[in-house]
């Protein structure tokens, strides 16, 4: 089946199975962000954003992006670069391979909720495993970057 989306702004063409998953099909258009860490909607790794909203794309049929928006961290280099930033300093980005769905996933965050304190970012970041840092350090980064945020 054809498939036709936007893909970080570009709009795309694609030929897809009926059950190839949006992890599947980004991964086919070059988009090395997106990983899989468990194929069960559970590690929040391969986290995207579909209209603006995260989804975990390896339980997500590609075809349900028919004309709609996908976004990858390429898609929010900037921003994301700058939330980077604030988990490496505080020691939050070990071995790396969540980083891509935890920026996803925090980014999100902060685009809905304009200043989230402590618990709300626990509850909206607790799909997200990290098998390296804990979360004391990702906690710290994020609520250095939340008050850098409120600073501007």
């Amino acid at each position: 089946m054809t498939l036709n989306f936007a893909l970080n702004g570009r709009k795309l063409s694609r030929e897809i199975a009926p059950d190839e998953t949006l992890l599947q099909l980004l991964r086919d258009c070059g988009m090395h962000s997106v990983r899989s860490g468990c194929d069960t909607s559970n590690c929040g790794i391969c986290t995207v954003w579909v209209d603006g909203k995260p989804v975990l794309s390896c339980g997500y049929l590609a075809a349900r992006v028919e004309g709609r928006a996908v976004t990858t961290l390429e898609g929010v280099k900037d921003e994301a670069e700058a939330l980077m930033r604030c988990l490496a300093a505080e020691g939050a980005d070990q071995c790396g391979y969540c980083s891509p769905g935890f920026l996803m996933c925090a980014l999100a965050m902060f685009r809905e909720l304009e200043n989230p304190g402590d618990a709300e970012m626990r509850a909206y970041l607790a799909g997200n495993l990290c098998r390296c840092t804990g979360y004391a350090s990702q906690m710290r980064a994020l609520a250095k970057y939340a008050e850098g945020r409120r600073s501007k």
